[in-house]
C-alpha cells in the first residue's frame, strides 16, 4: 500500500492562504514530536526521518519537539534543529512525575502543552508528524492538533511503530485515551513503520475501516551509518582488532539483566565464545550498575564498554554479530545492517519487544531469547550458534527497509503539491 496522494491546500475561514509567520523563504516545514522523556526510542526514529527528509529534499526544514534530556547529545545535520521540553518520566507504579523541576506533574504537563502549541504557531508546519501518541503524553497536544486542524493548512500524520502491545491491554488503553476518535476524525494520514508480513496493527487493533483507509505500511526505517565520531583510544583499539560481539542494550535504563548475563558469560566461557565483546552501556543504565559491570568487565581481557554511543549504527556496521533488546530502533539496525543476532526482549511493561521478535525469529530473521531462560549458559550457547545463523538478507521480503523512501516520497509529493498552489496564489 502506497501513500495516498496530496491534495491542494485548504481555505480558513472562506479565505485565501495568508503568508506564514516562518515566511515563503523558509521554504516546506515539517514539525515533528517525540514526546519520550525516557529512554531513546522515539527520539532515535525521529531523528533518523528528520535526517531522511533533508538529505532528500533541499527546500524542507525540520523542527523536532522532544522531551528526552540527552537530546543535546546528538548532533544534528542543517535544516533540522529541536526544541526540548521539561521532562516527565513514568514511574513504575504507573504514575508521572517531572524529571527535572521541582513543581507537580500538572504544572509540568501546562509548561509543555504551552511550549508545543506556541511553537506550532510560530513555526506554521506543512506537516505535523507525531510520534506514537494521537492526543500527545497524557493528552498534551490535543490544543496544538485543534489548532493545526482549524488552520486547515497543515497535513496532520501519525507515525506508529509496527507494534504498540499485545492488542488487548492496547484496545484498553485506547479505549481509555479515546484514541480511535482522533484517529477518525484528526488525522489526515496514519503511517506504520513496519510490515504486515512481521504484524498487522490494522487487523491486531480492529482500526475501523475509515482508519485502515488512511493507514499506509511503510516498510522499516533503514539505517546507516554516519561519520564516524571520535572514540575513545581503548574502545578505537578495540574495533582494530577484528571482528567482535555488540552487547546492547538500547538506552540501558532496563537493560542491566542482559549485561549482567553477557559479562558472566565472558568470566565463565570467554575461551569458548567466537569474538571478543564491546558493551555499550546506554546513558540511563543506574549509575551504581554500570560502576558494578565496570569493576568486573575491568578483569576481562576480550570485553570493552562503552556508555554512550551517539551513532550505535557505526559500532553495529562493524560487528560480527549482536546480542540486544527487541527495541524498534535496534531491529530496524540489525536489518539494515544484516547482522545475526540474539535478542533478549522486554517483556514488560510492554509485550511490544516480544511479539516482534517471535515475529522476526520465524521468519528467520533473528535468534530469540526469552529472557525467562536469560543466564549465564543460555546465553552461552546461543552465542556459540550464532556464527552459523544465516543473516537477515538471506531472507527476501519485498519492501522489508522501504520507510525512509516511502515518507520521503509522500512529503516530496506533497511540497511539490504546497510550491505550485504557493505559486498560483501568488500568480
Amino acid at each position: 500500500m502506497s501513500p495516498r496522494p496530496a491534495t491542494g491546500p485548504k481555505k480558513a475561514g472562506g479565505r485565501g492562504p495568508r503568508q506564514s509567520p516562518a515566511g515563503h523563504g523558509a521554504g516546506y516545514r515539517v514539525l515533528i514530536y517525540s514526546h519520550d522523556s525516557f529512554g531513546l526510542g522515539h527520539l532515535r526514529r525521529c531523528r533518523a526521518i528528520a535526517q531522511a527528509l533533508v538529505e532528500r529534499q533541499k527546500k524542507l526544514n525540520v523542527l523536532i519537539l522532544s522531551g528526552s534530556p540527552i537530546i543535546g547529545r546528538f548532533s544534528f545535520p542543517a535544516r533540522v534543529d529541536f526544541v526540548r521540553v521539561p521532562g516527565i518520566i513514568k514511574l513504575r507504579n504507573g504514575d508521572y512525575t517531572s524529571l527535572n523541576l521541582h513543581v507537580n506533574v500538572e504544572h509540568t504537563l501546562a509548561l509543555r502543552a504551552s511550549i508545543i502549541e506556541h511553537t506550532a504557531q510560530a513555526f506554521d508546519p506543512h506537516l505535523f508528524l507525531v510520534d506514537k501518541e494521537p492526543w500527545g503524553l497524557l493528552g498534551e497536544a490535543r490544543a496544538t492538533l485543534s489548532m493545526l486542524k482549524r488552520r486547515g493548512r497543515c497535513r496532520l500524520v501519525l507515525g506508529l511503530r509496527d507494534i504498540m502491545d499485545e492488542p488487548g491491554l492496547l484496545a484498553e488503553e485506547w479505549r481509555r485515551k479515546r484514541v480511535m476518535p482522533a484517529l477518525e476524525r484528526v488525522y489526515d494520514h496514519i503511517w506504520v513503520y513496519g510490515l504486515p508480513q512481521i504484524y498487522d496493527p490494522v487487523r491486531a487493533y480492529r482500526f475501523p475501516p475509515q482508519v485502515a483507509a488512511k493507514t499506509v505500511f511503510t516498510g522499516y526505517l533503514r539505517r546507516k551509518p554516519q561519520p564516524e565520531p571520535r572514540l575513545s583510544q581503548e574502545v578505537s583499539a578495540a574495533l582494530q582488532n577484528g571482528p567482535f560481539l555488540l552487547v546492547t542494550p538500547g538506552g540501558g535504563g532496563d537493560g542491566a539483566d542482559l549485561v549482567d548475563a553477557a559479562l558472566s558469560a565472558y568470566e565463565r566461557s570467554d575461551g569458548r565464545l567466537p569474538w571478543p565483546a564491546v558493551v555499550v552501556y546506554g546513558p540511563f543504565l543506574p549509575a551504581h550498575r554500570r560502576d558494578a559491570f565496570e569493576r568486573r568487565a575491568a578483569g576481562l581481557r576480550r570485553v570493552t564498554t562503552l556508555t554512550f554511543h551517539e551513532h550505535l549504527e557505526n559500532l553495529m556496521e562493524k560487528a560480527a554479530a549482536v546480542v540486544c533488546l527487541g527495541g524498534y530502533n535496534t531491529f530496524c539496525e540489525v536489518l539494515s545492517l544484516n547482522k545475526r543476532s540474539i535478542i533478549v526482549p522486554r517483556v514488560t511493561p510492554r509485550a511490544e519487544q516480544l511479539l516482534r521478535a517471535t515475529a522476526a525469529q520465524k521468519l528467520g530473521l533473528v535468534q530469540l531469547l526469552h529472557p525467562d531462560r536469560l543466564s549465564p549458559e543460555t546465553l552461552t550457547e546461543a552465542l556459540l550458534r550464532l556464527p552459523e545463523q544465516p543473516p537477515p538478507a538471506s531472507h527476501q521480503i519485498p519492501g522489508l527497509l522501504d520507510g525512509l523512501r516511502h515518507i520521503n516520497a509522500a512529503v516530496e509529493r506533497w511540497r511539490m503539491g504546497a510550491e505550485e498552489s504557493r505559486r498560483a496564489h501568488v500568480g
